[in-house]
């Protein structure tokens, strides 16, 4: 609707106002059919799934963009491909855009990223969340640099809004090139399955290139970066669950880096007992057992949303409530590899802490850890420093921490666990812990070696060796009687003690060395 009409009056030109409003918010009707035949949804209906109902407010619907050439002149739709504005989910205030699919392929010109860009400064000077529903062809290649120095402008923002405002990216279709480096700069990635793409370069280019030969979900797809890359934290099947599970997360999250994460009422006992943790982990550390069983009996009413469920699934990364108050919990799995650390469970647990950090989550850690994983590949890989990371993390974080042993913790992966002597300000231990340099039978093997060797019988030496190592070093109270363990607890009374001690560190407050950043491992 381009045509302005000769209104002589107020009421004429209102009528036309909300005629044209109509019609943009309609869209191209031939557009919205090749969407559906997509299974896709419109900018639009994803914005009404996102935000509580009738609170959108938009932004710059009128804005159309001033290319010429390559017939842009001729074409010049308003939002321009991008929507854009704010609205509330749970009744707290959300800024949200939408690329327009329908409008050239969603593809991001000057008019557009002008649009990003705004709503973007409104966002960090609101001090409220940030979420991209993503749906684009990239840049507008008729628009030329200007399109790329509108990316440019976007990741600056991104990275000014880091720790400041939650930044939420949710992948609703292709997303390639330089395009995805903003979702990588956000807090997390959704991705949803067969519709949603992301690589930097796409299967043409790998096949001109590298000669290999790969789909589009092959190289990019939802549970390629879930499972493999690590891009996505979360994967669901269809555009309605992902969105759904979008405001759930926004319920656990703060507005902004000043205030706490929102409280919500608990039918579940601070003080509840769970009998069943009795039996949940055995005592031989060399039985598994699922952690997230554990987790369940531990949290108000069971319920805790994963963080990179499917990537690196030896360790966990979590939110939860306990008695209404978010926590972030880090677990061990030893369901997975033991439940060691390695390269990829460092990085991913390093991200989640500084993100618990950034936004006033105490961190709840439980340990079973047998220590870092062996190998030659993951030595040369650079266990080092991406272990480091995890360890600078946790010794960067100001917010209240808790660890839990509750059985196995062995060497450095047991300090860089949030121990006590990194910060931790709570340490608790179940009587089933085994806090050690290392496992009996490895370190009776190397104390006890010459004895060993010159016994009559070896075998026999070697087991007694290793009961007596363990009667002396790796008894359930020997931390304990050396400050390094605040108590042993009772597993069915984990609960309230956790409940009770993130009660009295409500108010902790610690300060940081005055300093422009650090310098974290990378």
């Amino acid at each position: 609707m381009d045509v302005i009409r000769d209104t002589t009056s107020a009421r004429d030109r209102t009528a036309e106002l909300v005629a044209l409003r109509a019609s943009v918010e309609a869209g191209d009707a031939a557009g919205t059919e090749r969407q559906r035949a997509k299974g896709k949804l419109t900018a639009r209906e994803r914005i009404e799934l996102l935000l509580d109902a009738g609170s959108f407010s938009e932004v710059e619907q009128l804005r159309r963009h001033r290319a010429t050439g390559f017939g842009l002149e001729a074409k010049k739709p308003y939002t321009d491909g991008v929507i854009t504005g704010w609205g509330t989910v749970e009744g707290r205030t959300v800024f949200v855009y939408a690329h327009d699919f329908r409008i050239f392929g969603g593809a991001l010109g000057e008019a557009h990223a002008t649009k990003i860009h705004k709503i973007m400064d409104m966002a960090i000077a609101a001090g409220a969340p940030l979420v991209s529903l993503n749906d684009g062809a990239g840049a507008r290649i008729q628009e030329g640099v200007s399109a790329l120095a509108g990316y440019g402008g976007i990741f600056q923002r991104n990275t000014r809004a880091s720790g400041v405002i939650p930044q939420i990216s949710v992948m609703l279709g292709p997303c390639a090139g330089g395009a995805a480096y903003s979702p990588a700069l956000t807090d997390f990635v959704f991705m949803v399955r067969e519709t949603s793409q992301m690589f930097i370069t796409g299967p043409d280019v790998v096949k001109a290139v590298t000669g290999e030969e790969i789909t589009q979900n092959g190289l990019g797809g939802a549970d390629v970066h879930a499972e493999t890359s690590g891009v996505c934290h979360f994967a669901y099947d269809d555009e309605e669950t992902c969105i759904a599970e979008v405001r759930y997360l926004l319920s656990m999250l703060p507005q902004n880096n000043r205030e706490n994460p929102p409280r919500a009422e608990s039918s579940d006992p601070a003080d509840r007992r769970s009998e069943v943790l009795l039996d949940l982990v055995p005592a031989d550390g060399n039985r598994p057992y699922d952690m997230t069983k554990v987790i369940e009996e531990l949290v108000d009413d069971g319920d805790y949303l994963e963080v990179h469920e499917r990537w690196a699934r030896n360790i966990i990364c979590a939110l939860a409530r306990l008695d209404g108050q978010v926590v972030g919990i880090v677990a061990n799995q030893p369901q997975s590899l033991a439940g060691v650390l390695d390269i990829e469970a460092s990085e991913k647990a390093a991200r989640f802490v500084q993100m618990c950090d950034a936004f006033n989550i105490p961190i709840l850690t439980l340990l079973d850890v047998p220590g870092f994983l062996p190998g030659v590949d993951q030595e040369h890989g650079g266990i080092i420093r991406h272990g480091a990371k995890l360890l600078y993390a946790y010794c960067n974080a100001t917010v209240p921490r808790i660890s839990l042993i509750l059985r196995k913790a062995y060497g450095g992966a047991y300090i860089v666990m949030d121990s006590q002597s990194i910060g931790a300000d709570l340490t608790y231990a179940w009587p089933t812990n085994e806090i050690a340099v290392m496992g009996a039978e490895g370190a009776a093997n190397v104390i006890f070696r010459r004895q060993i060797a010159d016994a009559a019988d070896p075998e026999a030496m070697r087991v007694r060796m290793v009961k007596e190592y363990k009667a002396e070093l790796m008894h359930p109270y020997y931390a304990a009687e050396r400050g390094l363990v605040d108590d042993v607890i009772d597993p069915s009374e984990t609960r309230e003690v956790l409940i009770k001690s993130l009660a009295m560190l409500h108010t902790k407050h610690a300060d940081l060395p005055s300093r422009k950043h650090g310098n974290p491992p990378q």
